[in-house]
């Protein structure tokens, strides 16, 4: 039964990862339709990055004594309204609102499922069961952003929204019935459940998250340029590119997850961010070999996803009574990380004129994640046990 719930909560993530990617792909029918310009359009995924990363580690730090079950549905349930308000909208600022709701509630849906997957699967399983889940971001990759783009080409943009609220209602129905009852954490007063960052373990982790996701945003944000002007591929080819670099995302996750079973979290993360480095550093080296430039792509695409399952279980084992706080401040890391990314490779490409230098500086913030990484593990080990909130 657990398994069946694992995978519920994997197509939730599915349709939540969905909501935030599809509309880069869809950004200028949208901005037409709405008739605002592409440049205001793209605030659609700034205002949802905020939301996400500001409101979870609030609402799941007001919410930590919630039962997982009651939080995981209330969720679904202001997602299903966020799509809906999507659907509806008349006008762009309505379209805005409903994207507030929408990050926020996908991060707390997102930070829930981790933490009831963890809380039902066995200590030597929970790489596993979030290996799995993560899973649900390659698959919206894969096909998430195909539906989105292929039911606004069929009807229009709306069309995609009302689609995830159909899905997600089922989703909603799945929980209610399947969902165990699953204990929230311990209370901790609001402002005592910050302490956590006091914590150099955790602290230096989120660090490693913040450069390893601005470091990957500088190279994926900028990703079609570089295969198109770079390494001279068509327009089909370059699709079919993105959808084998989804397939190899969905593989990593899957032996991300069953990697940290086997061989622990911090020895999956210092590999994953090793080939995170010298794949990147490589790479414009290689734009004269075409097979070895899509190599070198490969495996860093790998390598993302291989890690995410590691970090989430590093961030677990290390504050166990904290871990839904933890990881929600991981998520909210990652959308600033995301964020930073994306503006700095995009300053890299007007001053150099070329994505051809973007692998180089992405690889140098990525070198400070593994050193990052490296000072966590340090400490880590330096400390008999990492006290928690009392």
């Amino acid at each position: 039964m657990n398994r069946i719930v694992i995978y519920i909560l994997t197509i939730a993530v599915f349709f939540t990862a969905t909501s935030e990617l599809v509309v880069a792909g869809i950004l200028n029918v949208l901005a037409e339709q709405m008739q605002v310009t592409v440049a205001l359009a793209g605030q659609l995924i700034t205002v949802y990055s905020l939301a996400f990363a500001i409101g979870t580690p609030i609402v799941v730090s007001v919410t930590s004594r919630m039962g997982r079950k009651k939080l995981l549905l209330l969720a679904m349930l202001f997602f299903i309204a966020g799509n809906l308000a999507s659907f509806l909208s008349f006008n762009f600022t309505m379209l805005l609102i409903s994207r507030l709701i929408l990050g926020a509630s996908s991060g707390v849906m997102l930070v829930a499922a981790f933490s009831a997957a963890a809380k039902m699967s066995a200590p030597e399983k929970i790489g596993s069961a979030i290996g799995t889940i993560i899973l649900g971001f390659s698959t919206a990759m894969i096909l998430g952003i195909p539906i989105g783009i292929a039911l606004t080409d069929m009807f229009s943009w709306r069309m995609i929204f009302l689609f995830l609220a159909a899905g997600s209602l089922a989703i909603l129905i799945g929980m209610a019935l399947l969902l165990p009852e699953i204990e929230g954490d311990a209370y901790v007063p609001f402002r005592k459940q910050f302490t956590v960052l006091a914590n150099p373990v955790i602290l230096f982790a989120l660090v490693l998250v913040l450069f390893r996701e601005a470091g990957n945003s500088i190279m994926f944000t900028y990703l079609t340029p570089f295969l198109d002007s770079i390494l001279h591929r068509s327009v089909t080819s370059i699709g079919i590119i993105m959808l084998a670099f989804g397939i190899a995302g969905a593989i990593g996750s899957r032996i991300g997850g069953s990697a940290v079973d086997k061989w622990g979290s911090v020895r999956v993360m210092a590999i994953s961010m090793f080939a995170h480095v010298i794949t990147l550093a490589l790479l414009p080296l290689a734009i004269h070999s075409f097979p070895l430039a899509i190599t070198l792509l490969s495996i860093w695409v790998m390598s993302m996803f291989i890690m995410g399952p590691a970090t989430q279980t590093y961030f677990i084992e290390k504050v166990p009574q904290s871990a839904n706080l933890v990881i929600s401040l991981n998520t909210s890391v990652t959308q600033i990380g995301l964020a930073m990314g994306a503006g700095v490779g995009g300053m890299a490409v007007t001053w150099n004129e070329s994505v051809l230098y973007n692998p180089w500086i992405a690889s140098t913030s990525l070198f400070l994640a593994f050193i990052a990484a490296f000072i966590s593990f340090r400490k880590s080990k330096r400390m008999i046990s990492i006290p928690s909130i009392q």
